[in-house]
């Protein structure tokens, strides 16, 4: 195949081909014609253009398919283009021979049709340049229409449309010719003519002028009659043809002449009535096709009119359209009338919908509301006067123009969400006003059509909610005595409160009860004017109905109550029932039916929206009523036979109503009811009572969702579906309208439609029934199964022809209901002779005339073969179709049985129906084939792709002939067969699945099979009919997921961005999809390649601008009302931001920036041209940004068509992807540093970087914060945080010491404003709250002036916590529970940073504060100070009901009855997310607040308290205090320890610190000191901490409580002690001293007297447990039970941060302080523990070579030691020899660890060092006295100093010396015997040999003070030996005097230390001094002149000082204030 790839047809290879494969060869090559010569030059193929042409036009007479010719057609087109026209006329004038043949034979019919479509594609490509040949041409055509075929009908129409498009008004002389012909194609018989031909008259519109002057109400009736019998594609092209008619009328180009006189408006619209009224056709009927086709047209010509038009004449277009539906000819039956009304909305819907933008659609409502006003106006004229039928007929048509302008102005408002506001704004010219009048409107349909719009409106606008209920309430109990207004009001409140659920905020819980008291009252008063009692029963029970919708939590108060209404709607018992039927008349029956469908109305909603109160026992209570109600239904006959037919729709009511109750009941629990049941539910959908032959609506439903392809059912997926609806065939299709049920009032529907449609009540209960039988059929017994099978084959059988077909649909939509739900169950079918009879049943209606039928049947054949799942049978069934298939010659035996073969195989899958695979795929493909009938090729080809999806591996060896078939098929069948096509475009993608990641292979079968995939989508994609084109994209997308290399982007990518623009739904979903999908691997080619289309001149239709393909995609979240259409463009959007948005920055904001600040205004610039907008606004100083956004300057918008300004959901998504860049930014710091963003954009001028777009980021939030939609300030007020937390830091590098942000407090202040007003609702004014306390935090505004406009906000919110609940609220109660600790929480953080603030500064030294001017010495505390009072107060109340809220429900009944300080008893629930939220920062705020009080405030008179008033105040303060402090530390501890809460790291951060802050308070510290089982809970929590949290930091807050709770331990202790010792101290003087052998105090403390520490009392021990779990979590060698678990613990320690070191020193330091808790013997039991820990500790932390000390550990463990070796036990004479062998003990392992072992390297010198000293200096003198120790003491010194480093060395020098100079003379002499004559030798040695003097500076200093310290202690006899060494050494570093100035600073800093030696010396020891002076000559005159020289330098030095300061006194006065500029200059110039 690569041979085709080449500019001329390779004929060799083409020869050399088999037959079968010549078609696909010759189509490549034409494929790579098309790719090449669009972009070839002229002399590229100037001497190839011969030839070329030769060879295309050969390719004409070899009989090429559609696909082929439509290719060969644009090639030849092409080269005349783009080559010399020298053939042209000769090629022409071959295709007009070939058209002239008048051979008619079906051979011969493909080269007639290539000619045709040659021509076709040269007119329209070359226009004029055909110079007149087109006259002949069109001749011919024209001629050649009379004897064609439908293919050459639709082909000649299609080329004539062509010819007309190319050669413009320059063909002017043939149109009127062209006219006449394409007439009589308009009424065509064939479908794909009529829709040619309406295409061509389109285009003779566009050209020739008497199309829409003298012709125009010709043209008009034609168009009507070419919709009768029309399908969806006629139609669509039928109503652009009238739309562009009537718009040409309108236009500006149609100029009035004498003969013709341009139409009004009006006139236009009136023609386009006739047929929407009439039909057009003259016949009494409505043609329902013609009115769908009209409402098509309706809608094109005013798209094509344009928005600005819509808007202009808003006025005009509603009145005339809403007149139709008044019109009685609209509506001569209730179904014509439901059907016309749709017709209706769905035209306002979609003009005003989707053609204006958010402020035209307000004018609009208000529009619509002046249109309701008048019609009740009318309705009013219309009751005063006494002409009944006139004014019957007033009201009638009245209702219809109501319910269509009520819908539509609820559907605006829903859209329009808080948007709308200014519609409820002023009562005067409000919308409630008008809708609220509807509801006394005579007509029902008018009333529940204003209901439903008041629900819309109060879902759109939660605020109007609460006044609505309270209205209607108000006006109900006025009206009480009119029925109209006792149903209108009751079915608004009901339609209200429907709409709660969506309503975050509520509605106050009151208002439930109320309601139902209300409604009780309404049944109870029933029966007291019968005049009222029909309308007070259905009111009544509707509204208890809606009640339930409120949940569980407002129905379970009242549920006894609901259950003894229900009880009393039903007779009691059998004798009951038998007693009604004797009284009573027709009305109270029908009352009492109506008071029985409304009681089970409520039940089934009861039901459906209170599950959790649906226990065993309600269920029970429920069954009693429902029971009787079923045995009611015996009754009935009789009842209606008795008082008239008009009861049955009431008694239809009751059995909906009871079947849907019981599809809510678990089945199981109404097993004795199952006979009686049975029976009613089989007559009800077998239409056994029933003359109507009603079918149900679920059919399609229950067949599989694939089956769209042959059940054409992809019309629901059409944007049309509203209206198509109409024209399907089943019963009530579409005829949804809300007065069929009023309980859809309150029913939940989906956003995308939310009109609830009920269906008519006689299609509502069979739906029903069937619903039921599905669910009870799986619990029957077998027998009865059978009975009702073999049933319902005689039914069928007694049923004739269309009742046949109707009691068939229902029958089997209830037995695939049943198979569905056994097979759910796992059940299975049955014995033998219950299959057989399914079987029989099936078999039946597979060959069945109605499509839908067969396709049911073949579905219920696959199911049962997947309940039954026996092999035999499968086969058995198989086999029957295989038999059936291969006798069968009629078109319907074919389809039913290969259907039936594909769910077979759907159901039972590969495995399963492996063995009859083959049979079935070969008799398949040999269907597929059968071109006589493509309805058999549709379900053979759908059949074989169920086969394919569902093989598996089984299916890959027919991969490769299928794959063929398909191909051949699609060069082959022709273009008007769309079915076939679909379904092989099915069949191809179950192909590209089988072979799956295969297709990336690279042999020559798998390169085939891909080259063949690729070919047949190529082929689909150029197919004129969307579902192909879709099945394409889809088939694309899949080769895309298997083998990305071999699917083009370049060419792929333009045609998914062309048809995100198509018209059709399906294909704009297919290429979202597949775009989606693109963008997560490719996102950057995608976006690149769509933006070349942006800069591609040529192409007149592109949709891609300058925004390039996410500029697109916002644009289409606009216009688009499919709900996962906008999902996956939203997901698209998302992906590619993911990937690109950090590299391009700019033009992602500049992107967003033009989404976000957009007018929302129609007529208005679109949001991507108000970009260029923007740019002219911007202040001067920007002018970098300026140019960067000039590049994205958009055309200059069409004026008529303005693109709608991004609605509101757009905005917020745009919102909401801010602040996903803000979070990609993240990592980067450049994104974040201002000055190195600077110096980046200089250097690369990279403007990518965040923070140089801050302005942009700062204006976009605010933008969206303060804009009118609740939910886009939500997200603007969020994304403003995320701004805030992101850059509070950045510095602003021209203004040091001041931040980035600084420059935006008003843009912040300001955005912040609005949402502290009053009618803001609490959810804003919650998110404002925590961006103010965010704000101030963060530190941004030093100066408090700046931020007191924010904190004034906070302050003016404070007010509402005050507020009692005087005013009415408007929200639940909850909402305001969020409100007030939204407030409370916001304050808390700012408290909270404020005393950190105060504290930093306390720590800090004073700085100088002139940076900051006055009011930076104010804090942010003294902006706090004043509300502390009360928000303490308020803190502690919403901390009392948290505790309160977070009991187990066990404890419910322990909360108070009256609700908590915040929150109403009846809406715990809903408050409880709210207090989760919040209270961390409340607790650690309040925490703080007692700390800095100190539990001192005892605020008596507020607290309430449950002491006597007569009680001591401290006894009060003391349980005031108490009560807070268990409050918090119960709170805290419960939070920790809870499995169940899951916490943030900030917020155990924040409880720590709570903690802390409570615990280091005097009162709690007693509190917590005296009670040792709360400190070890606290302490145990802590361990839990430090196991469950990795955040060091937060260990750290821990390790801080710790520390608090043994200080408050050791306190307590401490003064018990004192306290004994002082009762000892008496009991001493007055008793005898012999007595008091043990002291009482050594008692005290954990341990006891024994000593023994108990784990399970001991708080120490629990301590122990916390640092031994640390220790061991930082260095696992130190974990104990490591060797055990058989891990491998780490020999070396890995690396340490800083803070895990600080960790581990606390942790040592707290060790050290345990045996202070305890008692004399109990801190003998843990010493050995502590002391083995800290040593191990020093051990691993001090490893010789360690990558890195740990100077903070080390130091720790040595203080640890000091403390232990200091301790008072050690002088205490019961313990104080334990203690010391124990230190002893500890000093030994120290030295024995120091040496290196096998495992471990040798311990750190220094720090050997340190440990020695520290106990010899400061432990017992035991310690230094034992000779085991001195001995290897005396050895590390030593070894030390020998160890020639300065740094080992000179500690060691400086630790010896402390050490002698510590001990005694004594005590001392062992350790200087051994070490001493080291250190000397090292001065002898310098004293001859002074090389490196230099760098031994410190060393040698250190080795003097040694000398000298020796010498001190030497006893009188030795000191002269030693002073004799001293000296010497000391004068032999004096320098002479000569050299002094020469030598190093070094040098002469030891000639002045030994100087002033020296003479210290001579004093203290004169006689020895003398002594050795007098011996030494050379030493005294060397000393002399050293003394003399230092003296003479010391003068000399004098001197100078004296005259510096001499000098300085004659200078002037330095002037104290400095001029910045230098004047020095200013003379001269």
């Amino acid at each position: 195949m690569e041979l085709a790839h080449s500019l001329l047809l390779n004929e060799e290879a083409l020869s050399k081909i088999p037959d079968n494969k010549k078609p696909v060869f010759v189509f490549e090559w034409l494929r790579f014609l098309d790719k090449v010569l669009v972009a070839a030059q002229k002399s590229d193929i100037k001497e190839k253009q011969k030839k070329l042409v030769a060879q295309l036009t050969a390719q004409i007479s070899e009989s090429p398919g559609p696909p082929t010719r439509k290719l060969l057609a644009r090639n030849l087109a092409t080269i005349f283009s783009v080559g010399d026209t020298f053939d042209l006329f000769e090629t022409l004038n071959k295709c007009n021979d070939i058209i002239k043949n008048r051979d008619d034979s079906p051979s011969y019919l493909p080269t007639k049709l290539a000619a045709i479509a040659s021509l076709g594609a040269m007119y329209e490509k070359l226009g004029r340049m055909t110079g007149r040949s087109y006259e002949e041409t069109v001749q011919t055509l024209i001629k050649s229409l009379k004897n064609a075929e439908s293919q050459g009908r639709s082909e000649i129409m299609s080329t004539l449309e062509k010819v007309i498009k190319g050669l413009g008004s320059a063909g002017n002389s043939t149109y009127k010719d062209v006219y006449k012909a394409t007439k009589q194609c308009m009424t065509d018989r064939s479908m794909v003519v009529r829709f040619a031909a309406a295409k061509c008259m389109s285009q003779l519109v566009n050209e020739a002028p008497f199309m829409y002057t003298s012709e125009l109400e010709t043209v008009c009736s034609l168009c009507f009659r070419a919709l009768d019998g029309s399908n969806y594609d006629v139609r669509c092209a039928v109503a652009k043809l009238l739309g562009n008619l009537m718009s040409s009328t309108q236009s500006p180009k149609a100029v009035s002449t004498a003969k013709w006189k341009q139409p009004k408006l009006e006139d236009v619209l009136n023609l386009l009535s006739v047929g929407f009224l009439k039909g057009g056709i003259g016949s009494g009927n409505i043609n329902r096709e013609i009115r769908v086709g009209v409402t098509h047209a309706y809608i094109e010509f005013v798209k094509s009119m344009g928005g600005l038009w819509l808007e202009r004449n808003i006025s005009v277009f509603l009145n005339h359209i809403l007149d139709l539906v008044a019109n009685p000819k609209a509506t001569p039956t209730h179904v014509d009338a439901v059907y016309a009304r749709k017709c209706i909305l769905f035209i306002i819907r979609s003009a005003i919908g989707g053609l204006l933008g958010e402020k035209a659609q307000i004018a609009a409502a208000k529009e619509i509301s002046q249109i309701i006003v008048k019609q009740m106006n009318i309705v009013g004229e219309a009751t005063v006067e006494s002409d009944s039928r006139s004014s019957s007929s007033d009201i009638v048509g009245s209702q219809h123009v109501l319910v269509c302008a009520l819908h539509e102005l609820g559907s605006l408002v829903l859209r329009l969400g808080t948007s709308a506001s200014p519609l409820v704004a002023e009562p005067a010219t409000g919308i409630i006003e008008p809708v609220v009048s509807v509801l006394i409107h005579p007509s029902h349909a008018a009333r529940l059509a204003a209901s439903w719009c008041l629900g819309s409106i109060s879902r759109a606008l939660p605020s109007q909610l609460t006044p609505l209920l309270d209205r209607c309430v108000e006006r109900m109990d006025k009206l009480k005595t009119s029925p109209e207004a006792v149903s209108g009001y009751s079915s608004a409140l009901a339609a209200l409160l429907g709409g709660v659920y969506q309503c975050p905020l509520g509605i106050p819980h009151a208002k439930g009860k109320q309601l139902f008291n209300l409604s009780e009252e309404l049944l109870r008063t029933a029966s007291q004017n019968s005049r009222l009692s029909l309308q007070r029963t259905q009111s009544g029970w509707l509204l208890l109905g809606s009640l339930m919708t409120l949940g569980s939590a407002v129905v379970k108060n009242h549920l006894p109550r609901m259950l003894l209404l229900w009880k009393n709607a039903f007779p009691r018992s059998h004798k009951e029932l038998e007693a009604e039927k004797q009284r009573g008349d027709s009305f109270t029956w029908q009352v009492t039916l109506e008071a029985r469908s409304g009681a089970l109305g409520a039940m089934n909603s009861f039901l459906q929206h209170c599950r959790d109160l649906v226990t065993e026992d309600v269920i029970r209570r429920l069954l009693a009523p429902l029971k009787c109600a079923l045995l009611m239904f015996t009754q009935l006959p009789w009842v209606i036979k008795q008082y008239g037919t008009h009861l049955k729709a009431s008694a239809a009511m009751v059995r909906l109503r009871l079947y849907d109750v019981l599809s809510q009941l678990p089945p199981e629990s109404f097993e004795g009811t199952y006979t009686d049941l049975l029976r009613e539910l089989v007559a009800e959908f077998t239409l056994t009572d029933n003359p109507a032959n009603t079918t149900t609506s679920l059919l399609r439903a229950m067949c599989h969702v694939d089956d769209s392809v042959i059940l054409g059912s992809w019309l629901q997926e059409t944007d049309h579906k509203a209206i198509e609806d109409q024209l399907q065939p089943n019963s009530a299709s579409g005829s949804g309208a809300l007065e069929h049920d009023s309980q859809s009032l309150y029913a939940r529907c989906p956003s995308s439609d939310p009109i609830p449609g009920p269906l008519p009540l006689g299609v509502a209960v069979i739906d029903s029934s069937v619903r039921l039988y599905g669910l009870v059929f799986p619990r029957v017994a077998h027998k009865h199964r059978l009975q009702m099978l073999q049933h319902f084959i005689e039914c069928i059988k007694q049923a004739k022809s269309v009742r046949q077909q109707a009691v068939q649909m229902n029958i089997f939509t209830s037995v695939l209901c049943a198979l569905k739900n056994l097979a759910d169950a796992k059940e299975s079918l049955g014995p033998d002779e219950v299959k057989k009879s399914a079987f029989n049943l099936i078999m039946g209606a597979l060959s069945s005339t109605n499509p839908i039928l067969r396709c049911a049947a073949g579905e219920a054949l696959g199911r049962i073969a997947q309940v039954v799942g026996d092999s035999r049978f499968i086969a058995d069934m198989a086999q029957y179709s295989f038999n059936s298939l291969k006798s069968a010659r009629d078109v319907i035996n074919r389809t039913g049985h290969s259907l039936a073969l594909g769910c077979l195989h759907r159901y039972v899958g590969g495995m399963g129906s492996g063995q009859h695979l083959n049979t079935s795929v070969s008799i398949l493909l040999a269907l597929a084939q059968d071109s006589n009938s493509p309805v058999v090729q549709v379900w053979s080809l759908h059949a074989l792709g169920l086969i394919a999806d569902s093989g598996g591996p089984m299916f890959r060896s027919y991969v490769e002939p299928t794959l063929s078939l398909v191909l051949q098929l699609l060069l082959s069948v022709p273009p008007s067969t769309v079915d076939v096509h679909q379904c092989l475009g099915k069949c191809l993608s179950a192909l590209i699945t089988s072979l799956g990641p295969e297709l990336q292979g690279n042999s020559s079968a798998i390169a085939m099979a891909r080259m063949y995939c690729l070919v047949c989508c190529a082929i689909m994609q150029d197919h004129p009919d969307s579902l192909v084109q879709a099945e394409a994209i889809t088939c694309l997308q899949q080769l895309h997921m298997f083998a990305p290399r071999h699917v083009n982007l370049t060419s792929l990518v333009p045609h998914l961005c062309a048809t995100l623009a198509s018209s059709h739904l399906l294909l704009r979903r297919a290429a979202v999809g597949c775009l989606r999908q693109l963008v997560t691997r490719e996102a950057g080619e995608v976006s690149d390649q769509a933006l070349t289309l942006a800069g591609d001149e040529s192409n007149d239709d592109a949709i891609v601008t300058e925004t390039g393909l996410e500029g697109l995609l916002f644009g289409m979240m606009d216009t688009e009302t499919d709900g996962k259409l906008i999902s996956d463009v939203q997901d698209t959007l998302i992906s590619l931001l993911q990937s690109l948005a950090t590299q391009n920055l700019t033009r992602w904001l500049l992107l967003l920036k033009g989404v976000l600040s957009a007018s929302t205004d129609s007529g208005s610039t679109g949001p991507l041209e108000s970009i260029h907008q923007d740019n002219k606004d911007k202040d001067d100083d920007d002018d970098e940004e300026e140019d960067a956004e000039l590049e994205f300057k958009a055309n200059a918008p069409d004026v008529t068509h303005p693109t709608v300004a991004p609605r509101w959901p757009t905005r917020v998504f745009a919102t909401e992807c801010l602040q996903k860049i803000l979070l990609a930014c993240e990592g980067v710091q450049a994104n974040f540093d201002l000055e190195l963003a600077r110096e980046i954009k200089l250097k690369t001028s990279n403007e990518n970087l965040l923070v140089l777009h801050l302005s942009e980021l700062v204006r976009m939030a605010f933008i969206a914060a303060t804009s009118d939609s609740n939910q886009l300030r939500l997200a603007g007020l969020s994304a403003l945080q995320d701004i805030i937390t992101k850059f509070a830091t950045v510095p602003e590098p021209e203004f040091p010491g001041h931040v980035i942000l600084e420059q935006y407090q008003a843009q912040v202040s300001a955005a912040l404003r609005p949402a502290f007003s009053p009618d803001t609702s609490s959810d804003v004014t919650a998110a404002a709250c925590d961006v103010c306390s965010t704000w101030i935090g963060s530190g941004v505004a030093r100066d408090l002036n700046d931020l007191r406009r924010v904190h004034q906000l906070l302050v003016s919110s404070l007010a509402k916590l005050n507020a009692g609940k005087s005013q009415s609220p408007l929200y639940n109660e909850s909402a305001v529970t969020m409100e007030k600790l939204a407030v409370l929480g916001a304050w808390a953080e700012v408290y909270i940073v404020a005393v950190e603030r105060e504290h930093e500064k306390d720590s800090k030294p004073q700085r100088e504060e002139e940076d900051y001017g006055e009011s930076a010495r104010e804090s942010l505390l003294s902006l706090v100070q004043p509300e502390l009072p009360t928000l303490s107060q308020n803190w502690l109340g919403a901390l009392r009901d948290y505790a309160y809220l977070s009991l187990p429900t066990e404890y419910s009944s322990q909360l108070p009855t009256d609700g908590g300080t915040f929150y109403h008893p009846d809406t715990i629930d809903n408050a409880k997310p709210h207090y989760k939220k919040r209270w961390t920062p409340i607790l650690h705020a309040l925490a703080i607040w007692l700390h800095e009080t100190g539990f001192a405030v005892g605020e008596m008179n507020k607290e309430k308290s449950s002491v006597p008033a007569n009680a001591p105040a401290n006894v009060k303060r003391e349980e005031i205090n108490s009560d807070k402090f268990y409050l918090i530390l119960g709170i805290c501890v419960e939070a920790l320890s809870n499995p169940q809460t899951v916490l943030t790291t900030h917020a155990v951060n924040g409880i720590l610190k709570a903690l802390n802050a409570v615990l280091t308070s005097d009162w709690p510290k007693q509190q917590i000191g005296v009670d040792p089982i709360l400190s070890k809970e606290v302490l145990n929590v802590m361990h839990r901490v430090f196991l469950t949290q990795e955040n060091v930091y937060t260990q750290l807050l821990a390790v801080k409580v710790v520390k608090a709770v043994l200080l408050a331990g050791k306190d307590s202790l401490q003064q018990d002690r004192t306290k004994t010792k002082e009762r000892e101290l008496e009991t001493s003087t007055s008793s005898s001293s012999e007595s008091m052998d043990i002291s009482e105090s050594g008692s005290l403390g954990d341990g006891g007297e024994e000593g023994d520490i108990i784990p399970e009392k001991s708080v120490v021990y629990a301590a122990l447990e916390v640092c031994l779990c640390v220790i061991s979590r930082q260095i696992p060698a130190l974990n104990p039970s490591a060797p055990s678990t058989g891990f491998q613990v780490p020999t070396r320690l890995t690396k340490m941060s800083e803070e895990n070191c600080s960790l581990v020193a606390s942790i040592v330091l707290i060790l050290a302080d345990l045996p202070n808790l305890c008692s004399k013997k109990g801190s003998t039991s843990i010493l050995p523990t502590v002391l083995f820990l800290i040593t191990g500790v020093l051990r691993e932390m001090s490893n010789k070579g360690a990558e890195r000390k740990s100077p903070v550990v080390v130091q720790g463990c040595l203080t640890a030691l000091r403390t232990l070796s200091s301790s008072p036990f050690l002088e205490d004479e019961d313990v104080g020899s334990t203690w010391r062998e124990l230190l002893k003990s500890a000093l030994i392992t120290v030295l024995q660890n120091a040496k290196p072992s096998d495992d471990k390297p040798a311990m750190d010198e220094v720090t050997l060092l340190a440990t020695i000293t520290m106990f010899l200096v400061w432990g017992p003198e035991e310690i230094s006295q034992t000779p085991a120790i001195q001995t290897q003491c005396v050895i590390v010194f030593k070894d030390c100093w020998e160890s020639k480093n300065p740094e080992v060395q000179m500690k060691c020098l400086q630790m010896f010396t402390s050490v002698i100079q510590r001990l005694d003379t004594k005590k001392a002499t062992a350790y200087i015997r051994g070490v001493a004559a080291k250190f000397l030798e090292y001065l002898l040695i310098l004293k001859d040999d002074k090389t490196g003097l230099d760098s031994q500076h410190a060393l040698v200093t250190a080795s003097l003070n040694f000398a000298e310290i020796l010498v001190d202690k030497a006893e009188e006899d030795k000191r002269l030996t030693l002073l004799s060494l001293l000296i010497p050494v000391l004068v032999s570093f004096l320098v002479d005097e000569k050299k002094y100035a020469s030598v190093s600073k070094t040098t002469q800093a030891i000639h002045d230390d030994c100087l002033k030696r020296l003479v210290k010396i001579g004093p203290t020891y004169p006689e020895q001094f003398k002594n050795i002076m007098t011996t030494h000559a050379d030493l005294k005159l060397k000393l002399g002149l050293a003394i003399k020289h230092s003296q003479t330098l010391a003068s000399s030095q004098k001197m100078e000082m004296a005259a510096n300061r001499q000098k300085a006194s004659q200078q002037p006065a330095k002037p104290t204030i400095a001029l910045k500029t230098n004047f020095g200059n200013f003379a001269a110039s």
